[in-house]
This record gives C-alpha cells, sequence and structure tokens, in this order.
C-alpha cells in the first residue's frame, strides 16, 4: 500500500497526544480523589467508578481519529484494469517447418489452437491484428476490436516456404503505426506490442536485428515465442531436414526490442504462455484510491466511542 499525502500521517501526533492526556488526566484525577479528607463523605457525593469499562469509549474514538488520519493520508494499491486503447499485433510463423509433428498433432495445428484461446481470451477492448509469414508476410486483419475476423485469419493459415521474420515484424510495425496515427488522441499514441510466434530460423529478407532495433526506436516492445522442439524435423522434397527454434535470435529479438522471450515445447505449454501474454497485455496495473473502507472504519470507532460514553458516563469523552 502506498500513500498518496503522507504528510496527514502528522495528525497522528495530535491522536498520540490526547491518548497521553488522557492518560494523565486519569491520574490527576484519582491523586485529587486520595487528598479528599472525609472519605466517607467522599463515598456518598462522589459517583460510582466504573472500573475499567470506563476507558473503551476514550479507545474507540482515539482508534476512530488514527483510522480516520489514515484515510487523510490518502492510501492507495495496486488494481488491475482493462486496457482499452492498447493495440497488438500477433504475428504467426507459417513456415514449412510447421508441419513438423514434434508437436501433436504438427505446429501449424497446435499453433492455430493455442493462437484461438489467446484471441477468446483477450481483453475485449484491446485491438488485435493479425500477420502471418513465410517467406512474405501478409497483414490479414488490420488491429480491430472483432474477433471473428482474427479467428477466420488464424483458422485459414496456410504453409509457404522461406522464413522472413525481420520482414514480418516490420510489416507488424507499420500496421502499429498506421493504426495509432488514425486512432491517437490526447493521451497520444496507444500503447502497442508485437507478439511473435515462430519456430524456425530466417532464410529471407531483413535480418531480425534490423527489425527489433526499429521495435525498439519505435518504442514497440517484441514478445517473442520459440515453439517446437530441438529435435523436430520435417520431410521436404524427399529430405529429412531439422527444424529446431532459433532460440539465439528469438532471444535477440526480445533483447533489443525491449520486449520477452518465452520457449513452447508442447500445444499445453503455448497455451501456457500465450495466457500469461494476454494477462500482460490486456491489463495495467494502476493505484487506486483505497480510503474509503478506513474512512468508514473510522466513522464506526468513533459512533461507538461517542454511545459508548453517553451510556457508561452520560457525557461524550
Amino acid at each position: 500500500m502506498k500513500f498518496a499525502a503522507p504528510v496527514w500521517f502528522l495528525l497522528g501526533i495530535v491522536v498520540v497526544l490526547l491518548a497521553v492526556g488522557y492518560v494523565v488526566v486519569q491520574f490527576r484525577t484519582r491523586r485529587d480523589t486520595l487528598r479528599f479528607a472525609n472519605l466517607e463523605l467522599l463515598e456518598t457525593v462522589a459517583p460510582k467508578r466504573l472500573s475499567r469499562w470506563r476507558h473503551v469509549p476514550t479507545v474507540f474514538v482515539l482508534v476512530g481519529l488514527s483510522l480516520l488520519t489514515v484515510a487523510l493520508a490518502g492510501p492507495t494499491a495496486d488494481a488491475k484494469e482493462p486496457r482499452n486503447r492498447a493495440v497488438v499485433m500477433l504475428a504467426i510463423d507459417v513456415s514449412l517447418s510447421m508441419q513438423a509433428t514434434d508437436v501433436s498433432p504438427n505446429r501449424l495445428a497446435a499453433a492455430q489452437e493455442a493462437a484461438n484461446q489467446f484471441i477468446d481470451d483477450l481483453t475485449p477492448g484491446v485491438n488485435l491484428g493479425i500477420v502471418s509469414f513465410a517467406g512474405i508476410p501478409a497483414t490479414l486483419v488490420a488491429p480491430t476490436t472483432d474477433r471473428t475476423k482474427a479467428h477466420a485469419a488464424v483458422n485459414g493459415l496456410k504453409l509457404d516456404e522461406a522464413t522472413a521474420t525481420g520482414e514480418a515484424l516490420i510489416l507488424s510495425l507499420q500496421s502499429i503505426d498506421l493504426f495509432s496515427q488514425t486512432f491517437s488522441d490526447v493521451d497520444g499514441p496507444p500503447p502497442a506490442r508485437v507478439v511473435l510466434m515462430t519456430d524456425g530460423k530466417r532464410t529471407v529478407g531483413r535480418s531480425e536485428e534490423d527489425a527489433a532495433g526499429m521495435a525498439a526506436k519505435a518504442k514497440v516492445p517484441v514478445s517473442v515465442i520459440a515453439f517446437g522442439t530441438a529435435s523436430g524435423t520435417v520431410d521436404i522434397r524427399g529430405q529429412n531436414i531439422p527444424v529446431p527454434p532459433d532460440v539465439q535470435g528469438m532471444k535477440s529479438i526480445a533483447r533489443i526490442s525491449g520486449g520477452d522471450f518465452h520457449t513452447a515445447a508442447t500445444r499445453e505449454e503455448l497455451k501456457q504462455v500465450y495466457a500469461e501474454l494476454g494477462e500482460q497485455i490486456g491489463y495495467e496495473t494502476v493505484q487506486k484510491d483505497v480510503s474509503r473502507p478506513w474512512v468508514i472504519a473510522g466513522v464506526l470507532a468513533l459512533l461507538l466511542g461517542s454511545a459508548g460514553a453517553l451510556m457508561l458516563s452520560r457525557r461524550i469523552p
């Protein structure tokens, strides 16, 4: 918990002084009573003491004042709020290596299933775009909150030759830039991110490092998912070709762009990564005022203290 105006805690000194003053008055009252010469007359004219219960109302009042002091200090706490302006480009690798069966039933089918779940779980206010890439990247869906288009694009993915990872990143950044120019408001361009799911090494186009540098300059982090296992292979033109994920290249993209790197060797792991990214992208942590419970508790304590004082001693402390 944090406080927006901690200077109000100085009022706590007043509460402490009141408590000390109350204790001092109690001792002085007892001292003055003992000075009374005629004890038999004192018992006749002085009201009977209410033992220790007489202190309870004062304790409630002091506690209430303490709680109200905390409320005045403006307590805040972290709270998650859905993002309503963010834009996310999901770039999915559809190179021939995605037909590898090291992930059941194959990498592409598992990727489609996980991507569809990501689409369903993403906060409704987030604008989602889809890019597919093999040798040539293509924007299948411009950023939109219409999830129907995203599902149709993912379900219609087709495999092709080559892998242009850097070009896919650049195309994703261009889509984000176009969206930002159109939908920027007084708060500036919407927060943006690229989620790159790929299983192989770039074979054509501009390098991933150059594209990641462009992302860093545009302040668009890239979340990279390395999908597949080191033992994955595909049969291309009668040749059994190993297709392990290019882990080092993908880590480089995440590091340069200021994003994060994930690995997924199974369909379940890929779904889990997408779920974590959806939570990270779809919500933002804000400081929310939580003074109301302190105010309510403080007022109730003051009311109980005042009521108790009237019942026990017929006066408000």
